[in-house]
């Protein structure tokens, strides 16, 4: 049996790391750690807990945890697993870190995307980006597993195929994403207030969001090359759910044609028809946050436009789960030799 602890147990992707965990038959909850409601049962703050969850919320204490458990989950905020992380936790237990402290490589990007000095720069480059259907074998091996972010893993996946394969110009790429009010976490901002959320569309970060350097780096390392895109997210009045739309020129054939749907078809076919999470939907059917929600897998397509020579790619995923917490107990299972999908079985919710 897997022993884990949860720092940051009481955000939304530590509350949902919960209920996977809670259902994994190899895994036991240790530690639900949470710096807001120390000495407060855990049910007393998510009463879905009831009767479910008897533990009492614990601090942040890593150096404690690590003598405890197996595994260690932080789903917290940028920059403290980093001041957390020391060689003698490493040699205890594995980390899978949910923020964004070891996700990109250059950490003069980090620190200016993110706005805050890095304090474990000397663990970037042993960290392995999380994205479990591209690097699979290298988050076997890992110590510490950088779990993607919720709108780079649904544009990632959404786009891979297409520049891993060579059939775009990478330098044409538009990414236009919604996501439901449960990525911006669970503390309490105006912002997200019911008023303004309710009735209402928002883009937010345009130009500068701190998941555009994310997106490029894991988008470079596919097509070989340094790649510079527009990223805009927007907010939507729903709890769940990511919808990625990327734009794109195709690269015409030597003849002058346009690569045919069957061409690009076969490209998604060859990463991902294996995939247990990534449903490549039939043609003309476009991805729909509500038919993956509560679950871990990820819809994409893809749809040519003749007339402009681009391709329009869609993806969505629930942003709890695969983009959050089932992706980290996905790597989990990597990580530890199980069988991937386990605790993941999970059949999308509807209505």
């Amino acid at each position: 049996m897997i022993k884990a602890g949860i720092i940051g147990a009481t955000g939304y992707a530590g509350g949902e790391l919960v209920r996977l965990l809670l259902g994994h038959k190899d895994v036991e909850i240790k530690w639900f750690g949470s710096r807001s409601y120390i000495d407060k049962k855990y049910y007393e703050v998510y009463q879905n807990m009831f009767q479910i969850v008897d533990a009492v919320c614990m601090d942040d204490n890593m150096e404690e945890l690590a003598d405890q458990v197996d595994v260690i989950f932080t789903a917290t905020p940028q920059g403290l697993c980093a001041s957390l992380i020391r060689e003698e936790i490493l040699k205890k237990v594995k980390i899978i870190d949910l923020s964004a402290d070891f996700r990109i490589k250059d950490v003069k990007v980090y620190e200016k995307w993110y706005g805050i000095e890095h304090k474990a720069p000397q663990y970037i480059d042993e960290a392995v980006y999380g994205l479990c259907e591209i690097n699979r074998e290298d988050i076997k091996k890992a110590r510490i597993v950088a779990n993607p972010g919720c709108y780079t893993t649904c544009s990632i996946l959404t786009l891979y195929p297409l520049v891993k394969e060579g059939l775009i110009d990478t330098d044409t790429i538009i990414i236009d994403a919604k996501s439901g009010t449960s990525g911006a976490g669970r503390g309490a901002k105006v912002n997200n207030l019911f008023c303004e959320v309710n009735e209402n569309m928002k883009a937010y970060g345009v130009a500068s969001h701190r998941h555009t350097p994310e997106i490029e780096e894991q988008l470079g390392y596919a097509g070989n090359c340094e790649i510079t895109l527009n990223f805009t997210p927007h907010l939507v009045p729903m709890n769940r759910g990511i919808l990625a739309t990327a734009y794109a020129k195709l690269l015409r054939k030597p003849d002058g044609s346009l690569p045919s749907y069957e061409e690009v078809r076969a490209a998604y076919d060859k990463y991902y028809k294996e995939e247990k999470f990534v449903r490549v939907l039939d043609k003309g059917v476009c991805p729909e946050t509500k038919w993956v929600e509560g679950s871990n897998y990820v819809d994409v397509n893809f749809v040519i436009d003749e007339r402009t020579g681009r391709v329009i790619a869609m993806g969505a995923l629930d942003n709890l789960v695969k983009g959050a917490a089932g992706q980290a107990v996905q790597n989990m299972n990597l990580v530890f030799g199980l069988e991937e999908s386990e605790g993941l079985k999970l059949v999308p919710m509807f209505p």
